[in-house]
């Protein structure tokens, strides 16, 4: 991500939170710095904590974007990443060739085959910011 920051000539301020209580002094240390974006990668804090993390982002006008979608659900802005439900049908399906006796070893490897980008359209109102109509066709979900 820092490379490519670099290259749209952004500058990128890593935070490195471990813990629910680093999260208000994470959002002072944005505010201070007057971030414009928070991009939130996937990790279990975040995900647990997805509902702060909304509340947080909407009280500093912070637009984020996330990796999972679950996020968006609860109140973030847009996610764009892999479909977790379809890659858990493909894990099945590994699991049941693996039952039936076929070696692991034996299986390709498979990467994540379909990416959904959400966006929440209320969320995106309340930061007063208007989504682009090529980003809306993209989209594969709306929340409204």
């Amino acid at each position: 991500m820092q490379g490519v920051a670099q290259v749209l000539g952004l500058q990128m301020q890593l935070l490195d939170v471990r813990e629910t209580s680093a999260l208000d002094r994470a959002f002072a240390a944005m505010a201070r710095e007057r971030a414009e974006v928070l991009v939130v990668l996937n990790e279990q804090l975040f995900l647990t904590h997805r509902i702060r993390l909304a509340e947080l982002t909407g009280a500093h006008e912070l637009p984020a974007t996330y990796e999972q979608r679950e996020y968006v659900d609860a109140g973030g802005l847009m996610s764009y990443g892999m479909n977790f439900r379809e890659n858990f049908r493909r894990a099945a399906v590994y699991v049941d060739k693996i039952l039936k006796g076929v070696k692991p070893a034996k299986l390709p490897v498979e990467q994540p085959m379909k990416f959904e980008l959400v966006i929440n359209l209320k969320t995106a109102k309340e930061l007063g910011l208007t989504i682009p109509p090529t980003l809306l066709f993209l989209a594969d979900e709306m929340i409204r």
